[in-house]
């Protein structure tokens, strides 16, 4: 078997309220990986808000012209030739997204010659994948929150995931605290920093939360500083959690030496591929280090169902109900492994044609 051609393009995906406060709409940049026999692989990465999208789909472009010609099942093979291709380029940032975007295919394409799920085709240890709501945007109001929360719990989900991005911490406490009185002990709760602060700014507002029994606390420092996140992992009493800002099981290591984390979140569509994020996953279970993806569930949930130390995978309903075929349902806070080969995922007949950017 050998990949005769690859493309490559982005789609403009709009969001509805209340996501749209925030982010009015996400970019994906999309690979189709063809062969001379067999199906074709279907990979993309999600650009959350769009930013540097046209910088991923050209750097995509870039990756694939290495792949043509090859067998597209030694995918551990293709993706070493891509991540050691420009010396000059780390893989991270955006060159991390185009990788990734093309690694998905691979693995897509790898598991429905084999006609099997991907979960399946990596030893899965569970078929079922607990999930937590995400979202509680910043720019949200109250109601907006516990609306939100409100309807992951109806789905069955027992956790919720908030934003504390208000610049007086004590804004922040009162919306934690409002949301957690509404939706009840039945639903525990996490909150996410997105880097927006200091230090001692993100230590100080972790303390007046920490009479909740949050479950974690997101991305208190800059994902460029691991010295910092660890700094106030050691200072506070809610576990840290980060990750989805990390690109490499190199960065990921440095995490979990300096122990600046309980819960890591690599992403499959930004941590160059399937084939890394399993690494982290693998390298964080030999450190008793539990693994939570960020978002994409749809893809993350077969990573989640293989490694024995996943938490949850996160759900943020992003995407309309026109995009994708095969687009996992949530039943009981959890998603089930379907029996669709590869990942599962396809783009609608009209996707292409609604949503593709010129």
């Amino acid at each position: 078997m050998k990949i005769t051609g690859i493309d490559t393009f982005t789609l403009r995906v709009p969001t509805v309220k209340p996501i749209a406060l925030d982010l009015p709409e996400h970019h994906l940049v999309v690979t189709r990986i063809r062969s001379d026999s067999g199906p074709e692989g279907l990979g993309y990465s999600l650009v959350f808000g769009g930013g540097g999208s046209e910088a991923v789909e050209a750097y995509a472009r870039r990756l694939a012209t290495l792949l043509i010609g090859e067998d597209p099942l030694l995918v551990g093979r293709l993706w070493d030739k891509m991540y050691r291709a420009d010396r000059g380029i780390r893989r991270v940032g955006i060159a991390g997204y185009a990788l990734s975007a093309l690694d998905i295919g691979l693995w897509d394409l790898a598991a429905k010659t084999a006609g099997l799920p991907l979960a399946t085709l990596w030893g899965a240890t569970t078929d079922r994948v607990d999930a937590y709501g995400s979202g509680g945007w910043g720019s949200y109001s109250i109601d907006d929150l516990i609306g939100e929360g409100t309807r992951y719990a109806a789905a069955g989900c027992r956790y919720y995931k908030m934003k504390v991005h208000h610049p007086d911490p004590r804004v922040n406490r009162q919306r934690v605290e409002a949301v957690r009185k509404a939706l009840g002990d039945g639903v525990r709760m996490m909150v996410d920093v997105n880097q927006k602060l200091d230090v001692q700014s993100a230590i100080r507002q972790a303390q007046m939360l920490e009479d909740l029994d949050l479950v974690w606390y997101e991305e208190p420092a800059l994902a460029d500083d691991p010295a910092a996140c660890a700094e106030v992992a050691r200072a506070i009493r809610i576990p840290v959690a980060t990750g989805e800002n990390n690109f490499t099981r190199f960065e990921f290591r440095e995490l979990i030496e300096r122990r600046a984390a309980r819960y890591l979140m690599p992403d499959v569509c930004r941590a160059n591929g399937f084939t890394e994020t399993m690494r982290i996953g693998q390298l964080a279970a030999a450190h008793q280090v539990a693994v939570s993806p960020h978002v994409v569930h749809e893809l993350s949930l077969h990573v989640a169902a293989t490694l024995p130390n996943a938490f949850l995978v996160e759900w943020i309903d992003w995407a309309p109900a026109d995009l994708f075929e095969g687009m996992p349902k949530c039943e009981d806070g959890a998603f089930r492994i379907s029996d669709r080969p590869g990942h599962g995922i396809a783009l609608t007949a009209d996707a292409e044609k609604k949503y593709r950017m010129a």
